[in-house]
């Protein structure tokens, strides 16, 4: 599968991104169309599943067929066996005419089930059935009708822990999941999120005659660690929030925050992030972790010195890493007048390893300033290496990919370069 080829269908079926997971994504469903075999796309709420469905029906050759896109969540139990394979007339109080469902009105094309893990088990042993025999009996009738439609599934939800709690059947799991297809969730996807920013941006724009917001490059970084639970769709009502209430047409990272909820920033290692990861033992999450505190407190500690010296440039100063003080508003810390003389004090006394304790004003008070201005840099060999371990591997799985290999790391590809030179692996 060429790039060219996988370009071509994003521009045919509006997909933005040129993550290695997406375009992994697109060259399965791609590869797959032109069969009958059943699809089943994982993938989180809002990641754009239904679109791997319509590129799948679309180069098939039941692409002059019906496609049809069932969302099996929204649904009411009692109703979705009339909905899917039809009634008839009498079969139940209400039921004045027969009734076709979408099995048969889709007879030779596609049908969607979105959130198929919503499903009944009642309609899972039906579905099961037309999978292997192509049969289904209406609601209220004994006759058995054939079809012939094809069919992708799509869940959000882990379908084999809704098997270990009997909500989900076990052998309608193995026969949907014949070729899997996951779509990656939007802060996996990278510089991917920054263009999809810009398009909605960019439509916004041209929908209600205003100039498009921009984000300035921290912005931008503060933009890609955010987790989005809500994936494309929350990225987009959150750009269309921007672009209503923002005067100013070019937002910094204190003004992107504002429209992040519970903001924390993505490169922390979770139980989300690894826990299908195959690559990283429990252990070397844990050192990962370690090193991620262990540059967070340099930071910390650089800011803090920064501010003994220039007191005057807090709000500077906490730009440079918003997120450790997303609950703190500039203007309190400034409020807190800090007495430029007594801060200086604080620094000669340091300088003079001094070890009294030292108070300033009523509203600056530290003790032992030294424990927190000149924390001697204690290395702990085997943590580094460790990390060099971890970056050796994190190349080796992207096969010299270092945009990967950082991404997978939860660092920027400055620092990977930066690590790389450190530790004498540039040739790798």
């Amino acid at each position: 599968m060429t790039t060219q080829e996988i370009q071509s269908i994003k521009q045919r079926f509006g997909i933005i991104g040129n993550s290695a997971l997406l375009n992994y994504a697109i060259e399965v469903a791609i590869q797959v169309a032109n069969t009958n075999m059943t699809v089943m796309i994982s993938g989180e709420s809002g990641t754009g599943k239904e679109s791997f469905s319509k590129i799948i029906h679309q180069l098939s050759p039941r692409k002059h067929g019906q496609f049809i896109a069932v969302n099996c969540g929204a649904i009411p139990e009692g109703t979705i066996d009339s909905e899917l394979f039809g009634h008839d007339k009498g079969s139940f109080t209400g039921a004045t005419d027969a009734r076709k469902g979408y099995f048969e009105v889709t007879d030779g094309g596609t049908i969607f089930l979105d959130e198929i893990g919503e499903m009944p088990l009642g309609t899972q042993a039906r579905l099961l059935r037309i999978l292997e025999n192509g049969e289904y009996i209406r609601v209220g009738s004994s006759k058995v009708q054939k079809t012939d439609v094809r069919v992708v599934a799509a869940t959000n939800v882990n379908l084999l822990k809704a098997i270990e709690e009997k909500r989900f059947r076990e052998d309608l799991y193995y026969r949907i999941n014949t070729v899997p297809i996951h779509v990656p969730a939007l802060r996996e996807r990278g510089d991917d999120i920054y263009l999809l920013f810009r398009k909605f941006a960019n439509d916004f724009s041209e929908k209600n005659r205003v100039d498009p917001v921009k984000l300035t490059k921290e912005a931008q970084e503060i933009l890609q660690k955010y987790r989005f639970p809500g994936n494309i769709r929350q990225l987009k009502n959150i750009v269309d929030q921007i672009s209503l209430l923002e005067i100013n047409r070019e937002l910094g990272n204190t003004e992107i925050i504002k429209y992040l909820p519970d903001f924390r920033p993505n490169n922390l290692p979770s139980i989300n992030n690894y826990s299908q990861s195959e690559s990283y033992t429990d252990k070397e999450i844990i050192y990962k972790f370690l090193f991620e505190m262990k540059r967070d407190l340099n930071d910390l500690k650089s800011m803090v010195l920064d501010l003994a010296k220039n007191p005057a440039d807090v709000e500077q100063i906490i730009n440079r890493r918003p997120d450790m003080f997303v609950n703190i508003e500039p203007k309190l810390l400034e409020s807190q007048n800090y007495n430029s003389s007594s801060i200086n004090n604080i620094s000669n006394n340091n300088n003079n390893n001094n070890t009294e304790n030292i108070t300033s004003n009523e509203n600056f008070s530290i003790s032992k300033v030294e424990d927190i201005l000149h924390v001697e840099e204690e290395e702990n060999l085997s943590i580094n290496v460790k990390e060099k371990e971890l970056i050796i591997k994190a190349l080796k799985k992207y096969n010299g990919k270092r945009k990967f290999a950082a991404d997978d790391l939860g660092i920027s590809e400055r620092t990977l370069y930066r690590k790389l030179k450190e530790y004498d692996l540039e040739h790798l």
